[in-house]
């Protein structure tokens, strides 16, 4: 006889608008329903007014990347009990990058799975954060180590929200437009040359469209990340999430500096396109406004055991090997820590950082 097997394919789409007028497009949708709307305290104190015309009651955690806890997520969890939300509630995230992971987080547990819609209030968040269906909260000291993959049912982006950002938040974002431009050699095309104008709003605005289509193309093909295709994402994060922790760096700094020492690392170890790799470490300079050099990673290297993407004992980095091409390196903890250092060492050289 033999073995029973149960298969069950699942079907998950986003419905993505951009650009939108969030607020009144969410007021008919919402019509009738009940749900929570989750946010900070920051995004709250900005646009309260409109956020409270949904009709939803709020709850707001404290802001920033340090409450992207456990505590944050079962106190959201506790006020979506409270409220009584049923199977047919809907959780509305409106904010940043930590606001939608802990918010979709929560919507995939809530019941087992209640609806989760996204309104990006950064340009981190609506080119990366709130495209794809990752969700974390922080754990043990390591980024997004507990979460799960729930996709929205919809992702709803204003630009409207970037003209209150601070600069250091459009950089951030910037961070990750760079990294797009680097796996897709038309949008690194459409860049080059245009770096400064990333930090105006407008701009930013102008360039959503296509950088959601990159990261789209690679989550349609490996929603899961079992197929290898969308570890290409990762490209800076192993490098940058370190430096996040340790340096205090925003996730987009932290992806840009990433970039940079990668982009080194694929020189080192693999047949990688020197002109291009010298392009790219241009942009993500001009992009991040300050020398590289000044931040040596190789300090942080314990942080990245646990990164979700090593096997085998070695670190698996995805670096830049042409425009457009990426490809993974696998390295030992000595090996990286090692490079790491010798590359900045070449960086402040350079830049007269040493």
């Amino acid at each position: 006889m033999r073995n029973p097997a149960l298969r069950v394919q699942k079907r998950e789409e986003t419905e993505i608008y951009c650009p939108c007028r969030a607020i009144i497009r969410l007021r008919h949708r919402l019509f009738g329903r009940k749900g929570i709307l989750f946010t900070d305290e920051t995004v709250l104190s900005l646009y309260s007014e409109k956020l409270r015309s949904l009709g939803f009651p709020v709850f707001a955690m404290k802001a920033g990347e340090e409450y992207k806890t456990k505590e944050t997520l079962f106190s959201l969890l506790q006020a979506m009990a409270e409220g009584e939300i049923g199977r047919d509630g809907v959780l509305v995230a409106v904010g940043g990058g930590t606001v939608t992971d802990v918010g979709g987080l929560a919507a995939a547990l809530y019941m087992r799975g209640v609806e989760c819609i996204y309104v990006p209030t950064t340009v981190l968040c609506a080119v990366d954060a709130a495209i794809g269906g990752k969700t974390a909260v922080d754990f043990c000291g390591v980024k997004n180590l507990v979460g799960a993959f729930r996709q929205p049912e919809a992702v709803y982006i204003d630009p409207a929200f970037f003209l209150t950002l601070p600069p250091r938040e459009l950089t951030s974002g910037a961070g990750e437009i760079v990294k797009h431009a680097a796996l897709s050699g038309e949008l690194f095309d459409l860049i080059r040359g245009q770096e400064e104008k990333l930090k105006t709003p407008a701009f930013l605005a102008s360039v959503l469209p296509q950088n959601i289509a990159v990261k789209a193309s690679f989550v349609k093909r490996d929603p899961f990340e079992t197929e290898g295709l969308r570890a290409a994402l990762n490209l800076g994060h192993t490098t940058g999430h370190a430096l996040e922790l340790g340096e205090g760096l925003s996730h987009g700094e932290g992806v840009l500096v990433g970039i940079a020492y990668e982009a080194e690392l694929a020189r080192r170890f693999l047949k990688a396109d020197e002109a291009y790799l010298d392009e790219l470490l241009e942009m993500v300079k001009k992009v991040l406004g300050g020398p590289v050099g000044e931040y040596d990673p190789s300090l942080y290297v314990p942080r990245t055991r646990l990164d979700k993407k090593n096997r085998g004992g070695q670190i698996v980095l995805t670096v830049p090997t042409g425009k457009g091409e990426t490809a993974p390196l696998a390295l030992s903890q000595e090996t990286y820590r090692s490079a790491l250092r010798d590359i900045r060492e070449g960086f402040a050289e350079k830049e007269g950082t040493c």
